[in-house]
């Protein structure tokens, strides 16, 4: 890559040139990113979110087919001008210009970066006064449909609020472990850093802190002693359900990366009994490492397929399971910048029966007076209410006792639902 290989548009570009191609997951990309970490993210994600506006504007501008890296170089330099303000216009373009020219037609992509992009910086006002006028789906960068969905359960003012939401970089939110250290002395620790603290206003029975931009996680004091762990207060609103208790055998279904298990572990008191299953081998290290950081040394990790759990678990059964099934990923849009362009009726469909068919297999292994909390991390019907009402129609045995669902933004955290299921 020669004098490109520190030009942080360029790589940026690239994800996302993988992502239009072949439909690569740009977070896995961005982990191994070690310079300029932060800014590129920002690309990645914000352009990734406004896909819809940059490909209408594109469409506007350049009436010829450019390849998939030259488009991604004029998404990013798009992106740049339209919704950042704190980028210089200059270096936005110019090393947008030079990105370009990494290709084997460097020159006659530079020469039309350069003059797509400073034609944007031109009727930048116009541009956005122009996108008013275009359909909702565009001016949010939403599909059509999930945007209609929306509104069709939500109204359309808060299926709007709802879209501009997922539109804004999401907050990193940790959950301080109590287990680990008191919250007064963690939140001193932090003030004595020169971080200052701001507690989430849904912290509940735990103390969500929203970790201020620009510091890694990682940098936080009390990182390697396990004070802390990633986690959206959304993500408690289960295990809240499931109200573990600590003389109880409790599974973790799909636990990786491991915040929901923490969580149980944590109030149970590290106490044995709760059992962590993954069923992809690529998730497990991942899992037991924060487990490990946490100091939840109690938990048995086991590789196991929530589909067949007897595989895995033999004839065990359980006080209470956390099946957190895969899902779109709707409720948190934000944090996954390219999950709504994955959304569509096929996919639906195939997710509808993965989780019925999870829910029907860990429903097996429920003791007799046990419970099972279903969790997704959607806002779809199709895979919460509905899917459950569909299983209790042909599960007579079963009922739902209790369920919660946080919508965003008015919740002011991630979109989540939850469902309590018990036998009759």
């Amino acid at each position: 890559m020669g004098r490109n290989a520190s030009n942080s548009r360029l790589i940026a570009a690239q994800i996302l040139a993988d992502w239009l191609e072949n439909q690569d997951f740009p977070e896995r990309k961005l982990l191994e990113i070690k310079h300029d970490r932060a800014f590129i993210m920002e690309l990645v994600h914000g352009s990734l979110r406004q896909q819809l506006v940059l490909t209408w504007l594109e469409t506007k501008m350049i009436n010829r087919t450019p390849s998939i890296l030259t488009r991604s170089i004029i998404h990013v330099g798009f992106y740049q001008l339209l919704f950042l303000n704190n980028v210089e216009i200059y270096a936005a373009i110019n090393e947008c210009v030079e990105a370009a020219k990494c290709q084997s037609n460097g020159l006659g992509a530079a020469k039309l970066v350069n003059a797509v992009l400073r034609r944007c910086d031109r009727e930048r006002d116009e541009i956005l006064c122009g996108l008013k006028n275009e359909p909702l789906s565009i001016q949010l960068s939403h599909p059509p449909e999930l945007l209609k969905g929306w509104m069709d359960v939500y109204g359309e003012k808060k299926a709007i609020n709802l879209a501009e939401w997922n539109n804004r970089p999401a907050e990193t939110i940790v959950r301080v472990e109590k287990s680990r250290v008191d919250i007064d002395v963690y939140l001193d620790e932090l003030r004595g850093n020169d971080i200052d603290p701001i507690i989430h206003t849904s912290s509940g029975n735990e103390t969500f802190i929203i970790v201020p931009r620009g510091i890694s996680v990682t940098s936080l004091p009390g990182y390697k002693e396990g004070w802390f762990v990633v986690q959206d207060p959304a993500t408690a609103k289960s295990v809240d359900l499931l109200a573990p208790k600590k003389e109880e055998e409790i599974l973790d279904a799909c636990a990786a990366p491991g915040g929901k298990t923490s969580l149980i572990a944590s109030r149970i008191q590290n106490a044995a009994g709760l059992v962590a299953m993954e069923l992809r081998t690529d998730r497990l290290p991942k899992l037991k490492s924060n487990l490990d950081r946490l100091r939840f040394n109690s938990v048995e990790i086991v590789q196991g397929d929530a589909r067949n759990p007897h595989k895995a678990l033999g004839s065990r059964d359980f006080d209470g399971i956390l099946l957190d099934v895969p899902c779109s990923n709707s409720g948190v849009l934000r944090r996954r910048s390219d999950a709504r362009w994955r959304i569509n009726a096929d996919r639906m469909k195939k997710l509808n029966e993965l989780q019925y068919e999870m829910l029907t297999a860990c429903s097996k292994i429920l003791k007799f007076t046990g419970r099972l909390v279903y969790s997704t991390c959607s806002l779809e019907q199709s895979e919460n209410e509905f899917l459950i009402e569909r299983w209790l129609s042909d599960n007579t045995d079963f009922y739902l006792e209790d369920q919660v669902k946080t919508v965003p933004p008015e919740s002011n955290m991630d979109g989540a639902f939850a469902g309590l299921i018990r036998r009759r």
